[in-house]
Formats: C-alpha cells, sequence, structure tokens
C-alpha cells in the first residue's frame, strides 16, 4: 500500500517541485501565457479526450455534476458560519471554501490513483467547479456580466461536445480523437508545474490562521461530499473521486480572485499555501481510505 501511495504522490511533487524550484533558481516561467494556454487550448482538449472516449454513461456523469454541484453550494453556505468562528469577512472566505484545486492537484492526483475509468469522473468534477469559479467567482469580482466570461471560455464548448457525444454515443472521428489526445498531453504536467511556480510566488505572512482554515474546512468537504455522494447514490469510484477532489487544497485561483477584489489577499495567499503543504501530509491517508 505504501509503494502504491508514493506512486500516486511523487509525480505531483516532482512536477510542483520542477515549478517551485526553477522559480527559486531564478528562472523565469511565463505564468500568465501557460495559464491562457492551460486553460483554453489544453483543458478543453484534455475535457474531450477523456470524456468523449470514457467509458461513462450520462446518468453517472449528470449525477456526479449535480453531486459537485450541492457541495460546492453547501459549502458557500457554510462559510458565513465559518466566517463567525473564523473572525474574517464571509466574502474574504467565499472562495476558499468553494473552489478546491481540482485541476492542477486534483487531476494528477486522480489520475494516478485511479487511472483512466476514473479520470473521467475527476474531469466531470473538475468542470463543474470551474463552471460555478468562471461564473459566481466573476460575478463577485468584477462589474462585468459573468455570463459573457462563461460565453467566452473554450472548456464550456468542450462540455457541451462531450456530453452530445456521451448522450448520441458517438465517437470522436479517429484524425480529431488523435490529435486532442496528443494536445490535452502537455495539460497535466503544466498544471502541475504551474502550481509550483504559483507557491514559490505567494508571500505567506500567517501560517498559523492558514492552518486553522485548513483544519476547518477538510472535514467539512469531505464530510459533505461523502454524505451527498451517498444520497445520490453514485457508483463507488465516482463516490470516491467526489470526497477526494473536495478534499483538494484551496486553488491558486482564489489568491488571484482576492488580488483583483481586494480583499486580503495576504491572508488567502496563506490558505493556498497552507493547505497545499498541508495536503501533502492528509491526502496520503485519504487515499489509503478510499483506494
Amino acid at each position: 500500500m505504501l509503494a502504491e501511495l508514493f506512486a500516486v504522490m511523487a509525480p505531483v511533487i516532482a512536477g510542483a517541485g520542477l515549478g517551485f524550484g526553477w522559480v527559486r533558481l531564478g528562472h523565469d516561467y511565463p505564468v500568465a501565457f501557460v495559464t491562457r494556454l492551460v486553460f483554453n487550448i489544453g483543458t478543453p482538449a484534455l475535457v474531450l479526450a477523456s470524456l468523449a472516449g470514457a467509458e461513462i454513461d450520462a446518468d453517472s456523469f449528470g449525477r456526479t455534476m449535480l453531486a459537485t454541484a450541492l457541495v460546492l453550494t453547501t459549502m458557500g453556505a457554510a462559510t458565513v458560519v465559518s466566517a463567525r468562528l473564523l473572525r474574517r469577512d464571509w466574502r474574504v472566505l467565499l472562495a476558499p471554501m468553494m473552489y478546491p484545486n481540482t485541476g492542477n492537484m486534483g487531476l494528477p492526483v486522480v489520475l494516478y490513483a485511479f487511472g483512466e475509468a476514473g479520470f473521467a469522473f475527476g474531469i466531470t468534477v473538475m468542470v463543474t467547479v470551474s463552471l460555478f469559479q468562471f461564473t459566481l467567482g466573476t460575478l463577485m469580482t468584477s462589474r462585468g456580466n459573468p455570463l459573457k466570461s462563461l460565453a467566452r471560455t473554450p472548456t464550456v464548448y468542450a462540455i457541451l461536445i462531450a456530453l452530445a457525444l456521451l448522450l448520441t454515443d458517438t465517437d470522436l472521428p479517429p484524425w480529431l480523437a488523435n490529435s486532442v489526445d496528443l494536445i490535452s498531453g502537455f495539460t497535466v504536467p503544466l498544471m502541475l508545474i504551474t502550481l509550483g511556480v504559483s507557491l514559490a510566488n505567494i508571500q505567506v505572512r500567517s501560517l498559523r490562521s492558514g492552518l486553522g482554515f485548513c483544519l476547518l474546512r477538510l472535514p467539512l468537504a469531505a464530510g459533505l461530499a461523502w454524505g451527498i455522494g451517498a444520497l445520490l447514490a453514485l457508483p463507488p469510484m465516482a463516490h470516491a473521486i467526489l470526497v477526494l477532489q473536495m478534499s483538494m487544497p484551496v486553488a491558486v485561483f482564489n489568491y488571484l480572485f482576492a488580488q483583483k477584489a481586494r480583499r486580503e489577499p495576504e491572508y488567502v495567499a496563506s490558505l493556498v499555501f497552507c493547505s497545499t503543504l498541508l495536503s501533502l501530509i492528509y491526502l496520503p491517508l485519504l487515499l489509503a481510505w478510499l483506494m
């Protein structure tokens, strides 16, 4: 079991460590360019490559999306109570409470823990979280129309195409399937390297408060994911992956949202940093239980 857990976590640590060390050694890394590349090209290709050829029925896909949405909504509602306990503005805590790192860290962990069969469910959870982020997140941090932002997000169209393929039991043409599979190959490695780069650039000032938030969020998110997944009778693998994905550390994007909205970005940075470090301890334990 220890060898299996190490095999899951080693690529994640290696990828993030590569990005962290690259920046610490003084090398340049075009975060803005890579982020646009991953989210506008890599992620849509990954969604198509993973869902179009996945052995996942439309019912399981829909229930997994619904379960994820219910967990996110409940976590959002729990923010009010959590803010009182932590003595923080609820608007500062809303995004860190709702949006775990289901992309940069979640997808690699799911891939190496559950293989291609589980990766489709990991993608399903990730795209649901992304839909919430690009709508509610945009609404909370800008004056623009979140629907316009959503309409300019290529991942949304990839989801719709993948759904159509699932519902009609249609395969992509071989030339397109091979092309999408090739392009999607750079996504997960770049996600991990960018995670390490982002952690290296974050200035942390409050480790204690970050640790307190993590100890509050983790059992709440895992417990809600387990309960809602059981209530909706998710397939066992989908249920385990929902719990795993919702237990991921705070997404780096929450720090960017906090900077944009000018809502205590230094505090949110501590949440991202502390939760990511803490995940290296609790994720192997969680995986040992779920796998």
